[in-house]
């Protein structure tokens, strides 16, 4: 397992950026395709970006295309999530996950085994 620890969340006003961390450790962080979820009060948590082992390849929720952009560096063992044009309707807490699966296609919380706590985002109108 992987250990995933979030940083990077705060208030911003609607129309800013902000750029969220996830630190690994443990095993391996180069050999997990990552992604980033985020959950709303009261509501499901919803997929919103996943990144290849090897940052070559990412995959977006239509929600934030053009808007959000997933990064890594496998040599600091950090992935990246660079929110833009943010809207007071993005939801609230942003978790980050590994998964061990060989693609980067993945969007469902089952395909990914672990978890950080996740960092709270609040956007003001």
């Amino acid at each position: 397992q992987v250990q995933l620890v979030e940083s990077g969340g705060g208030l911003v006003q609607a129309g800013g950026s902000l750029r969220l961390s996830c630190a690994a450790s443990g095993r391996t962080f180069s050999s997990y395709a990552m992604g980033w979820f985020r959950q709303a009060p009261g509501k499901e948590r919803e997929f919103v970006a996943t990144i290849s082992w090897n940052g070559a390849s990412t995959y977006y929720a239509d929600a934030v295309k053009q808007r959000f952009t997933i990064s890594r560096d496998n040599a600091e063992n950090t992935l990246y999530l660079q929110m833009t044009s943010l809207k007071p309707e993005d939801p609230t807490v942003y978790y980050c996950a590994a998964s061990s699966s060989s693609s980067y296609l993945l969007s469902r919380i089952p395909d990914f085994g672990s978890w950080g706590q996740g960092t709270q985002v609040t956007v003001s109108a």
